[in-house]
């Protein structure tokens, strides 16, 4: 299997607005297709982002970010733990190429950012809409605890139900 996953550049963002373009169409992620969508890619409060190659080409990415506005796992695992919401780091912008599914390439993109957020001494959490199965399943695989189900205003006429999750301990 070539696969790979390595720090994203900023030349990767145009290959990784495709596969983004692909999976909205495949998937419905994003639920709200961003004006512009590799600036959604580097959210303000950017940490680090890798993508995944299958075969040398982008196939994937993932994003580590300080918590923000709207991010309810933060606030739900500090009211579990007791610690503060400035101690977890969020994964987010996780997505795979509908045609590089089943090469393991979420889970090693998780791997990578669940890494790095320990080695900053942040505990990794994140937010997924419910409507993300597909999502909630690889997180639940992968061995994370459900922190809580909330719902969200996205828009003033959309409400979505989030859930939450934390890395296990």
């Amino acid at each position: 299997m070539n696969t790979s996953v390595r720090d994203r550049t900023h030349q990767d963002l145009s290959p990784c607005v495709d596969v983004l373009a692909q999976i909205h169409e495949h998937d419905g992620y994003p639920v709200n297709w961003p004006a512009a969508p590799d600036t959604w890619l580097t959210p303000p409060s950017l940490l680090d982002a890798w993508v995944a190659e299958l075969h040398g080409h982008i196939a994937g990415h993932i994003v580590l970010s300080r918590s923000g506005p709207g991010d309810a796992a933060p606030a739900l695992w500090s009211a579990r733990t007791g610690a503060s919401p400035d101690a977890t780091a969020v994964i987010n912008r996780l997505f795979v190429a509908p045609s590089a599914r089943g090469h393991h390439l979420g889970a090693a993109l998780m791997a990578r950012a669940t890494t790095e957020a320990r080695s900053r001494g942040l505990h990794p959490v994140l937010d997924v809409a419910a409507s993300d199965t597909a999502a909630t399943a690889l997180y639940e695989r992968l061995g994370w605890h459900h922190l809580g189900t909330v719902t969200q205003q996205w828009t003033p006429t959309q409400t979505v139900t989030v859930h939450c999750y934390a890395a296990a301990p």
